[in-house]
């Protein structure tokens, strides 16, 4: 086990450094990086995933590239807008609702954007659960103007996500509406769609317990999906572009494009786009710069202690790794 801290380049999450333990195995290197607000049941699902690239490897793909989207934090309109164009995506997805901002500060910022990219571009916005149901009807609609491609996460729970896609359509307001974190928090992370609470299903392959269990859930789900990452270093977003090379159909830009929000990788090769993908590949993880980002001795002793009490959690935190396809499903591992 490897234990790395990696500063970022702007705050995200509410976060200045990206930590996490690399492990590896007879398969490959695999991340474990859950953030500090996941307990040992959550960090359970983050562990397995790790466990599975290190050890077992992950399905065959379908696809050589994965086209992603840029991410823009909230940044101030000329920083967003330069990032957004320095990007080489021809989609942006555009954090709003941070703590401390007000919606003059989301609006500037995805006009500027829209504005640098271009009206051929696509445009989503990611509110990370941080609006009400009142709030997020009246920004949609406010931000709709500028053809937004979807919402992300606007609403904290299913329930509001449901009440908000009926007050949009009442209204006449065609965003579509995607889940995040009522998925990948969800002890059941097919609600979404059952509750009526969502268009998209936005898959996260750590939280979600690995690139098999992400494959069932994306079965059973039955909505299109978008791959995004969780901040990994190229590790751990190879992960995820092993889950979007397999998916049986990918008709979203994903949201892997992350790298370039952190100071450093451990790859001497890492992951960054092309042209507006991701290659289907996996870097090896560099012994220099496993020593450059390494973790200091306390940060070193608390990572190792979340993975053993992840371990202590044990596999029945990830059922759906072991949930066969519904009948008649293709087998997504025997392709």
């Amino acid at each position: 086990m490897h234990v790395f801290a990696i500063p970022t380049r702007t705050r995200f999450r509410g976060i200045a450094r990206r930590e996490g333990v690399l492990i590896e195995g007879p398969a490959g290197w695999g991340e474990f990086s859950p953030f500090t607000e996941y307990g040992p049941r959550e960090a359970a699902r983050w562990l397995a995933c790790a466990r599975e690239a290190a050890e077992t490897g992950w399905p065959a793909p379908v696809r050589d590239r994965v086209p992603v989207n840029v991410t823009v934090p909230a940044l101030p309109p000329d920083r967003a807008a330069a990032l957004a164009a320095a990007g080489g995506c021809r989609t942006a997805k555009i954090k709003v609702a941070e703590s401390g901002q007000t919606f003059h500060d989301d609006r500037e910022r995805v006009a500027a954007v829209r504005d640098a990219l271009g009206s051929e571009a696509a445009i989503r916005v990611d509110a990370n659960g941080g609006w009400s149901v009142d709030e997020a009807a009246d920004h949609i609609a406010a931000l709709a103007r500028y053809g937004l491609e979807y919402a992300e996460q606007p609403c904290a729970t299913l329930p509001e996500l449901a009440e908000l896609r009926l007050r949009l359509a009442r209204r006449g307001i065609d965003v579509p509406i995607a889940a995040d974190e009522s998925i990948r928090r969800a002890e059941d992370p097919l609600k979404a769609r059952a509750a009526g609470a969502a268009d998209i299903a936005v898959l996260k392959v750590q939280p979600l317990g690995g690139v098999r269990a992400a494959l069932h859930v994306a079965e059973a789900c039955g909505l299109p999906v978008v791959v995004s990452s969780a901040l990994e270093t190229s590790a751990g977003l190879a992960a995820g572009v092993a889950l979007a090379a397999a998916l049986p159909e990918l008709p979203y830009a994903c949201g892997l494009a992350t790298l370039s929000l952190l100071d450093g990788d451990v790859c001497a090769d890492p992951l960054l786009p092309e042209d507006g993908a991701l290659p289907v590949r996996r870097p090896e993880p560099s012994p220099a710069l496993l020593e450059r980002w390494a973790a200091d001795p306390a940060t070193e002793a608390d990572w190792k202690r979340r993975v053993t009490d992840a371990a202590s959690r044990g596999p029945a935190t990830t059922p759906l790794a072991a949930r066969p396809p519904s009948n008649g499903a293709p087998n997504l591992e025997e392709r």
